[in-house]
């Protein structure tokens, strides 16, 4: 129980929180890298998936290939950008390395919920004289939502868990907290880096889950 105290005792401290290199600095850090690194995965990957699942077509190579950044470590990933002419952009590597591990989530889960909607319903859609972008918004989308939701909850947590990696390569965040702890020996200070990043996920997932409960229609149970 000294490791726990000690890391209790260390985020108690008002002095960790405060400063240029304190909890709070490297907190915001952390949710401005990822949360862009989510949005632009979002923008990217969401209309795409959403629309080759309208489609039925080009779909399963898609989400094939998008899943193949899952085999790719992200560290190695922005490894390769910090020895290219990337390495002086500031965040430019480290949310494009992010951009590439939120995207096969964000991508499978848009396809698989649209092309999940039960086909009676689309058909009765059409029948009803529904044009194919009325389909889509009307039936296909708010039916989908449910399993695109899940996939933005899944790319969103592993994005904010992930941009630790950030500090390996000198950017911000909370994984600073962690490689600050290592270079000085001080466990506390790294299993209190580890909470922080744990705590912010579960805040995260959440947040997420109480957004979903509240704005996401579910079919009605029989």
């Amino acid at each position: 129980m000294g490791v726990v105290t000690d890391a209790w005792t260390w985020l108690t401290t008002g002095a960790h929180w405060t400063g240029e290199e304190g909890i709070a600095a490297r907190l915001a850090e952390h949710v401005y890298v990822s949360g862009l690194a989510l949005l632009i995965a979002g923008a990217l990957a969401l209309p795409l998936g959403l629309w080759l699942g309208h489609l039925g077509r080009g779909g399963a190579l898609a989400v094939n290939v998008s899943n193949v950044g899952r085999a790719v470590p992200v560290f190695a990933v922005l490894a390769l950008f910090m020895v290219s002419p990337l390495r002086n952009a500031g965040y430019v590597p480290t949310v494009t390395a992010l951009v590439l591990f939120a995207v096969p989530p964000l991508l499978t889960n848009a396809y698989v919920g649209v092309r999940e909607v039960d086909r009676a319903a689309v058909r009765a859609a059409r029948g009803m004289g529904m044009t194919g972008g009325q389909v889509f918004r009307r039936v296909e989308l708010p039916l989908a939502a449910p399993v695109v939701t899940t996939g933005i909850r899944s790319a969103a947590v592993q994005v904010v868990a992930t941009a630790t990696v950030a500090a390996m390569v000198g950017q911000g965040g909370l994984g600073r907290i962690i490689t600050a702890g290592f270079a000085l020996y001080d466990t506390a200070q790294v299993v209190a880096g580890a909470v922080l990043v744990a705590l912010l996920a579960l805040v995260v997932e959440g947040v997420l889950v109480g957004l979903d409960r509240l704005f996401v229609p579910r079919p009605p149970r029989t």
